[in-house]
């Protein structure tokens, strides 16, 4: 049996000092194989942002260990692309050029025709071409955010690291970035931990979600399988008694774990 490629073991996390500090995850452990699109579900403030933050080593655990590869995550690295829900673009660059800023480091021993050759592929593959000398100024959000998914995509990281990515997007921009993001991960078998509060985003788009219980000491439920066909049609899936079965599951459990108002049901 082969290891997987990303591990969290008994992992822990607080911030604040003396009687004021707040124990915001507590003993969360997981498992991603390669390939697979894992997706966390919780509530606003229960920690999602801050687990992922610890996979992208951004921050370190106070207890525990996050593992990739089979090797522990001590710092922010290239084999982890991240998507923000913000869109962290640089504004004086064009959409070529911030998508090249992490490909000319990353692949700074490749050619400079084959970098902007590989440039050039993940512009197209986000549907840019037109926009590629555009400063994001001139872009709308859905635009910008796929500037940013496209930097995340060209350095060709071995995890794919979602933060909530369209969750300040209006609804038509969000279902059309969800469909190219499920379309380019299944493609090329992408290995994909999101964290996200909508539940329908998750059913739509991961083969596993493990629900994240409300905090303070959050920690993560059991995993659900999402065993639907691909590709997903979110139309078709309101009608599929196993898509209300998961669904229900999960929002089931992080009612009865977190006791808070139902979460975003968009789909």
């Amino acid at each position: 049996m082969t290891a997987p490629l990303l591990e969290l073991r008994a992992v822990a996390k607080g911030f604040g000092a003396g009687a004021r500090r707040v124990r915001v995850l507590e003993d969360v452990s997981l498992s991603v194989e390669r390939g697979e699109f894992v997706a966390i579900v919780g509530y606003s403030g229960a920690g999602k942002t801050t687990l992922l933050s610890m996979v992208a080593g951004l921050i370190r655990p106070d207890a525990g260990t996050v593992l990739l590869d089979g090797r522990a995550v001590t710092g922010p690295g290239p084999d982890r692309g991240v998507v923000f829900q913000s869109y962290s673009l640089l504004p004086w660059l064009t959409v070529f050029e911030n998508v090249a800023l992490g490909v000319d480091q990353v692949f700074a021993h490749w050619p400079a025709e084959k970098r902007r050759a590989h440039v050039l592929r993940y512009v197209e593959l986000v549907s840019l071409t037109a926009a590629r000398d555009k400063r994001p100024a001139e872009l709308s959000g859905g635009m910008r955010q796929r500037v940013s998914v496209a930097r995340a995509l060209a350095t060709e990281p071995a995890v794919l690291l979602l933060d909530e990515p369209f969750s300040a997007l209006d609804a038509l921009t969000r279902a059309g970035l969800q469909d190219e993001l499920e379309s380019i991960c299944a493609r090329d078998r992408k290995t994909v931990l999101m964290v996200t509060n909508d539940v329908d985003e998750a059913l739509l788009l991961a083969d596993r979600i493990v629900p994240l219980t409300a905090g303070p000491s959050a920690t993560l439920g059991p995993p659900i399988e999402v065993a639907l066909p691909r590709p997903r049609d979110r139309r078709a899936l309101n009608h599929d008694p196993r898509f209300k079965d998961v669904r229900r599951g999960v929002i089931g459990f992080l009612l009865d774990r977190g006791r808070r108002p139902a979460l975003s049901e968009t789909a």
